[in-house]
């Protein structure tokens, strides 16, 4: 990096502190954002993480470094507070595959179904659903139902079909993925298998089940990140959004952490492109605009509040 981009980057840096400041504002951002996002965060987390800390915060202005889903949830769960994206065009596309229309008329086909859906959806959907979960609570969630419940899952079919692997159950999955757990490479993680033999596999339950079988470890953003700075192991393949690499070598230093690649491309990271779209330049100036603004309709937000309170409420 020149030092000219140093400099840039830091008087950027300063600049959205002063702005965070003035404003009295909160900044919450993804593992899956860029690195120099999320070390001008107040907090960094996963979905969940993110979702408890914004029904706790005190100050009036809390800007979302995520996807538009994250900034509806924040906003569903403080609607007194302005609620801040720096890209409104960060969407998801797991979220994208599951239209609240085409979901809704799934539910009411299947009337005597209790629905848990992803936190990765809209609010539309939210609003259709009994319970929300995300990668960290998902299990347990769906154990707190009856072992007879007859459960819909949404939208992630490779998050659905692990959790019924492990549970037992036979939920009833929307046929949704994102895009990037999708497109993880098999084939490139056994050859850096073969390569890199002492390398622990950190895989996130929304990869592909084939993908899963070879995991030394499965699990949500926050738990493979536990695992890597708790575990002995020095060098770790990592199938999730390339962003967790950097909290990962912040916390370990002396570990090796080894990207999975996509199966159509050679370059050594997956990356979200919604999450990427967050950017210096524009947190700045959504701080110092007020846009772009998250709003979310009363009465969806009404709907969508009590599956996400009550995934809240299981410990």
């Amino acid at each position: 990096m020149t030092v000219d981009k140093t400099s840039a980057i830091r008087a950027l840096k300063e600049e959205i502190l002063r702005l965070k400041a003035e404003k009295n504002a909160v900044i919450l951002a993804h593992y899956y954002t860029r690195g120099e996002i999320q070390e001008v965060a107040d907090h960094i987390g996963d979905s969940l993480a993110l979702a408890r800390i914004a029904a706790g915060l005190k100050e009036p202005v809390i800007v979302m470094c995520g996807v538009h889903f994250m900034g509806e949830t924040a906003k569903i769960l403080c609607p007194d507070k302005t609620v801040l994206i720096p890209d409104e065009k960060a969407g998801c596309s797991l979220a994208d595959s599951c239209p609240a229309p085409e979901f809704e008329k799934f539910v009411k086909a299947h009337p005597d179904y209790q629905v848990i859906s992803y936190v990765n959806t809209s609010a539309a959907v939210k609003a259709l659903t009994d319970v929300v979960v995300t990668s960290s609570n998902a299990r347990k969630v769906v154990d707190s139902f009856p072992e007879d419940a007859k459960l819909i899952f949404g939208p992630d079919r490779n998050l659905g079909a692990y959790i019924n692997s492990v549970t037992g159950r036979d939920m009833l999955l929307w046929d949704g993925a994102c895009h990037v757990h999708e497109q993880f490479s098999v084939e490139k993680l056994v050859e850096l298998k073969k390569a890199r033999p002492q390398a622990r596999v950190l895989a996130h339950p929304e990869c592909k089940r084939a993908l899963i079988l070879l995991a030394d470890v499965v699990g949500s953003t926050a738990a493979l990140l536990d695992y890597a700075v708790n575990n002995e192991a020095t060098e770790f393949i990592v199938a999730t959004e390339s962003g967790i690499l950097h909290e990962m070598q912040r916390k370990c230093p002396e570990k090796t952490f080894i990207p999975l690649p996509p199966e159509d491309s050679t370059c050594g990271c997956n990356d979200c492109s919604f999450m990427k779209l967050n950017t210096l330049e524009k947190l700045r100036d959504c701080l110092r605009d007020g846009y772009p603004e998250i709003s979310v309709d009363p009465d969806i937000a009404r709907l969508a509040r009590r599956p996400i309170d009550r995934m809240l409420s299981i410990q």
